[in-house]
Protein backbone atom coordinates (compact mmCIF):
# COMPACT_ATOMS: atom_id res chain seq x y z
CA UNK A 1 0.00 0.00 0.00
CA UNK A 2 1.04 3.45 -0.66
CA UNK A 3 2.16 5.64 2.03
CA UNK A 4 -0.07 8.17 3.88
CA UNK A 5 1.45 11.68 3.73
CA UNK A 6 0.75 14.86 5.34
CA UNK A 7 0.63 17.86 2.53
CA UNK A 8 1.08 21.19 4.04
CA UNK A 9 -1.10 24.14 2.17
CA UNK A 10 0.32 26.95 0.74
CA UNK A 11 -2.55 29.06 -0.42
CA UNK A 12 -1.44 32.04 -2.23
CA UNK A 13 -3.11 35.75 -2.74
CA UNK A 14 -1.78 38.70 -3.85
CA UNK A 15 1.27 37.40 -3.75
CA UNK A 16 1.33 36.57 0.08
CA UNK A 17 0.65 33.37 1.87
CA UNK A 18 -2.44 33.32 3.51
CA UNK A 19 -5.62 30.88 5.11
CA UNK A 20 -9.57 31.52 4.62
CA UNK A 21 -11.53 30.40 6.93
CA UNK A 22 -14.52 28.20 4.81
CA UNK A 23 -12.99 29.95 1.29
CA UNK A 24 -14.55 33.30 2.36
CA UNK A 25 -12.24 36.03 0.14
CA UNK A 26 -13.08 38.75 3.29
CA UNK A 27 -12.09 36.12 6.36
CA UNK A 28 -8.29 36.25 5.40
CA UNK A 29 -5.49 35.35 8.08
CA UNK A 30 -2.04 36.37 6.62
CA UNK A 31 1.21 34.06 7.62
CA UNK A 32 3.64 34.79 5.81
CA UNK A 33 4.53 37.66 2.69
CA UNK A 34 7.04 35.19 1.05
CA UNK A 35 5.41 32.04 -0.09
CA UNK A 36 8.58 30.99 -1.37
CA UNK A 37 10.56 30.84 2.08
CA UNK A 38 7.27 29.22 3.67
CA UNK A 39 7.66 26.39 0.73
CA UNK A 40 11.27 26.13 1.61
CA UNK A 41 10.94 25.76 5.37
CA UNK A 42 7.76 22.91 4.87
CA UNK A 43 10.47 21.13 2.73
CA UNK A 44 13.23 20.83 5.11
CA UNK A 45 10.75 19.96 8.03
CA UNK A 46 10.20 16.67 6.01
CA UNK A 47 7.00 16.99 3.66
CA UNK A 48 6.86 14.40 0.91
CA UNK A 49 4.83 17.27 -1.25
CA UNK A 50 3.63 20.54 -1.34
CA UNK A 51 -0.24 21.72 -1.84
CA UNK A 52 -0.27 24.92 -4.09
CA UNK A 53 -3.46 27.21 -4.70
CA UNK A 54 -3.48 30.50 -6.37
CA UNK A 55 -6.42 31.82 -4.77
CA UNK A 56 -6.47 34.85 -6.78
CA UNK A 57 -7.03 32.62 -9.58
CA UNK A 58 -9.89 30.42 -8.25
CA UNK A 59 -11.65 33.52 -7.69
CA UNK A 60 -11.02 35.13 -11.14
CA UNK A 61 -11.31 32.25 -13.02
CA UNK A 62 -8.07 32.38 -14.59
CA UNK A 63 -4.44 31.90 -12.94
CA UNK A 64 -2.72 34.63 -11.52
CA UNK A 65 -0.28 33.34 -8.73
CA UNK A 66 1.67 30.94 -12.09
CA UNK A 67 5.14 33.09 -11.66
CA UNK A 68 4.99 32.17 -7.97
CA UNK A 69 3.82 28.56 -8.08
CA UNK A 70 6.24 27.98 -10.87
CA UNK A 71 9.11 29.40 -8.97
CA UNK A 72 7.94 27.09 -5.71
CA UNK A 73 8.37 23.96 -7.69
CA UNK A 74 11.45 24.92 -9.40
CA UNK A 75 12.74 25.55 -5.59
CA UNK A 76 12.42 22.60 -3.85
CA UNK A 77 13.21 19.15 -4.51
CA UNK A 78 10.18 17.47 -3.87
CA UNK A 79 6.81 17.55 -5.77
CA UNK A 80 4.32 20.23 -6.06
CA UNK A 81 0.81 19.94 -6.98
CA UNK A 82 -1.18 23.21 -7.49
CA UNK A 83 -4.25 24.60 -8.49
CA UNK A 84 -6.60 27.42 -8.60
CA UNK A 85 -8.60 28.81 -11.93
CA UNK A 86 -7.18 26.09 -14.21
CA UNK A 87 -10.10 25.96 -17.05
CA UNK A 88 -8.24 25.32 -19.99
CA UNK A 89 -5.88 22.83 -21.20
CA UNK A 90 -2.71 25.82 -21.60
CA UNK A 91 -3.12 26.77 -18.24
CA UNK A 92 -2.70 22.98 -16.96
CA UNK A 93 0.17 22.17 -19.49
CA UNK A 94 2.03 25.85 -18.74
CA UNK A 95 2.30 24.38 -14.87
CA UNK A 96 3.04 20.39 -16.02
CA UNK A 97 5.98 21.81 -18.38
CA UNK A 98 7.28 24.33 -15.98
CA UNK A 99 8.02 21.49 -13.21
CA UNK A 100 5.01 21.65 -11.19
CA UNK A 101 4.27 17.67 -10.29
CA UNK A 102 0.54 17.75 -10.77
CA UNK A 103 -2.06 19.95 -11.81
CA UNK A 104 -5.46 20.41 -9.75
CA UNK A 105 -8.84 21.19 -11.59
CA UNK A 106 -12.07 21.46 -9.77
CA UNK A 107 -14.86 23.80 -11.73
CA UNK A 108 -13.91 22.27 -15.23
CA UNK A 109 -14.23 18.60 -13.81
CA UNK A 110 -17.78 19.94 -12.35
CA UNK A 111 -18.68 21.70 -15.77
CA UNK A 112 -17.80 19.35 -18.85
CA UNK A 113 -17.14 15.86 -18.56
CA UNK A 114 -16.15 15.43 -21.89
CA UNK A 115 -13.43 18.08 -21.44
CA UNK A 116 -12.45 16.47 -18.39
CA UNK A 117 -11.95 13.13 -19.93
CA UNK A 118 -9.69 14.54 -22.54
CA UNK A 119 -7.21 15.77 -19.73
CA UNK A 120 -7.14 12.32 -17.98
CA UNK A 121 -6.13 10.75 -21.42
CA UNK A 122 -3.40 13.61 -21.87
CA UNK A 123 -2.49 14.59 -18.32
CA UNK A 124 -2.82 11.30 -16.91
CA UNK A 125 -0.98 11.25 -13.31
CA UNK A 126 -0.14 15.02 -13.84
CA UNK A 127 -3.54 15.58 -13.25
CA UNK A 128 -5.80 15.59 -9.98
CA UNK A 129 -9.74 16.80 -9.62
CA UNK A 130 -10.11 18.82 -6.80
CA UNK A 131 -14.32 17.83 -5.14
CA UNK A 132 -14.73 20.24 -3.01
CA UNK A 133 -18.28 19.77 -1.02
CA UNK A 134 -20.12 21.86 1.30
CA UNK A 135 -23.20 20.03 2.58
CA UNK A 136 -22.66 16.96 -0.06
CA UNK A 137 -22.99 19.26 -2.74
CA UNK A 138 -19.86 20.59 -4.96
CA UNK A 139 -18.62 23.77 -5.16
CA UNK A 140 -16.72 25.62 -7.88
CA UNK A 141 -16.07 28.99 -8.56
CA UNK A 142 -13.49 29.09 -5.38
CA UNK A 143 -16.36 27.67 -3.97
CA UNK A 144 -18.37 30.75 -4.10
CA UNK A 145 -20.90 28.54 -6.37
CA UNK A 146 -23.04 25.68 -5.74
CA UNK A 147 -24.14 23.10 -7.76
CA UNK A 148 -26.34 20.54 -7.58
CA UNK A 149 -24.22 17.70 -8.18
CA UNK A 150 -23.07 15.72 -5.07
CA UNK A 151 -19.74 15.61 -4.32
CA UNK A 152 -19.84 11.28 -4.17
CA UNK A 153 -21.57 11.51 -7.55
CA UNK A 154 -18.83 13.43 -9.02
CA UNK A 155 -16.34 11.59 -7.32
CA UNK A 156 -17.21 8.03 -8.62
CA UNK A 157 -17.85 9.99 -12.12
CA UNK A 158 -13.95 11.05 -12.26
CA UNK A 159 -12.85 8.30 -11.01
CA UNK A 160 -14.76 5.98 -13.74
CA UNK A 161 -13.32 8.65 -16.04
CA UNK A 162 -10.19 7.33 -15.64
CA UNK A 163 -8.39 10.08 -12.97
CA UNK A 164 -5.97 9.37 -10.75
CA UNK A 165 -5.89 11.35 -7.70
CA UNK A 166 -9.00 13.07 -6.30
CA UNK A 167 -8.91 15.42 -3.58
CA UNK A 168 -12.08 16.18 -1.33
CA UNK A 169 -12.27 19.17 0.25
CA UNK A 170 -14.98 19.66 3.05
CA UNK A 171 -15.36 23.25 2.75
CA UNK A 172 -17.66 24.13 5.50
CA UNK A 173 -14.94 22.79 7.71
CA UNK A 174 -11.64 24.37 5.74
CA UNK A 175 -9.87 26.67 7.99
CA UNK A 176 -11.83 26.20 10.41
CA UNK A 177 -10.11 23.52 12.64
CA UNK A 178 -12.89 21.69 13.78
CA UNK A 179 -11.92 18.71 12.55
CA UNK A 180 -12.24 16.64 9.67
CA UNK A 181 -15.46 14.95 7.85
CA UNK A 182 -14.31 11.55 8.84
CA UNK A 183 -17.99 9.85 7.61
CA UNK A 184 -17.23 11.64 4.10
CA UNK A 185 -13.88 10.67 3.48
CA UNK A 186 -14.52 6.98 4.64
CA UNK A 187 -17.72 7.13 2.42
CA UNK A 188 -15.55 8.37 -0.49
CA UNK A 189 -12.85 5.95 -0.46
CA UNK A 190 -14.61 3.33 -0.24
CA UNK A 191 -16.64 4.13 -3.85
CA UNK A 192 -13.63 5.03 -5.85
CA UNK A 193 -10.92 2.90 -6.43
CA UNK A 194 -8.30 5.79 -7.42
CA UNK A 195 -6.40 8.05 -4.69
CA UNK A 196 -7.91 10.03 -2.06
CA UNK A 197 -6.65 13.11 -0.66
CA UNK A 198 -8.35 14.44 2.09
CA UNK A 199 -8.91 18.00 2.94
CA UNK A 200 -10.38 20.49 5.86
CA UNK A 201 -10.80 21.19 9.40
CA UNK A 202 -7.39 19.23 10.75
CA UNK A 203 -6.82 20.84 13.99
CA UNK A 204 -4.34 18.57 15.81
CA UNK A 205 -2.15 15.59 15.56
CA UNK A 206 -4.70 13.65 16.81
CA UNK A 207 -6.82 14.36 13.74
CA UNK A 208 -4.61 13.01 11.41
CA UNK A 209 -3.66 9.90 13.59
CA UNK A 210 -7.67 9.11 13.11
CA UNK A 211 -7.27 9.45 9.73
CA UNK A 212 -4.48 7.45 9.54
CA UNK A 213 -5.97 4.61 11.29
CA UNK A 214 -8.89 4.51 9.09
CA UNK A 215 -6.04 2.03 7.07
CA UNK A 216 -7.94 2.70 3.96
CA UNK A 217 -5.92 0.99 0.64
CA UNK A 218 -6.92 4.68 -1.14
CA UNK A 219 -6.81 7.80 1.45
CA UNK A 220 -3.22 8.94 0.43
CA UNK A 221 -2.77 11.79 2.88
CA UNK A 222 -4.11 14.71 3.95
CA UNK A 223 -3.48 18.48 3.25
CA UNK A 224 -3.21 20.61 6.21
CA UNK A 225 -2.86 24.23 6.49
CA UNK A 226 -3.71 26.10 9.65
CA UNK A 227 -3.03 23.85 11.95
CA UNK A 228 0.66 23.80 10.40
CA UNK A 229 0.81 27.44 10.21
CA UNK A 230 -0.03 27.69 14.17
CA UNK A 231 1.87 25.23 15.46
CA UNK A 232 -0.68 22.63 16.26
CA UNK A 233 0.72 20.15 13.97
CA UNK A 234 4.68 19.06 13.55
CA UNK A 235 5.69 18.16 10.01
CA UNK A 236 8.57 16.49 11.42
CA UNK A 237 6.51 14.17 13.12
CA UNK A 238 4.44 12.78 10.32
CA UNK A 239 7.07 11.44 7.90
CA UNK A 240 5.45 9.10 5.63
CA UNK A 241 4.11 5.90 7.15
CA UNK A 242 4.02 2.87 4.57
CA UNK A 243 0.92 1.19 5.48
CA UNK A 244 1.34 -1.94 4.12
Amino acid sequence: MADFIVIPAIDLRSGRCVRLRRGIASEETVYDTDPLKVALRWEQAGAACIHVVDLDGAFAGSPRQTAMVIKIAAAVKIPVEAGGGLRTKDHIRKLVESGVARAIIGTAACESREFTVGLIGEFGPALAMAVDAHDGLVQTAGWTSTSAVRAIDLAERLDRDGARTLIYTDTGRDGMLSGPNIPAIEKLCGRVRCSVIASGGVSAQEDIDRLRALSLPNLGGVIVGKALYEGKVDLCKNKPVNKS
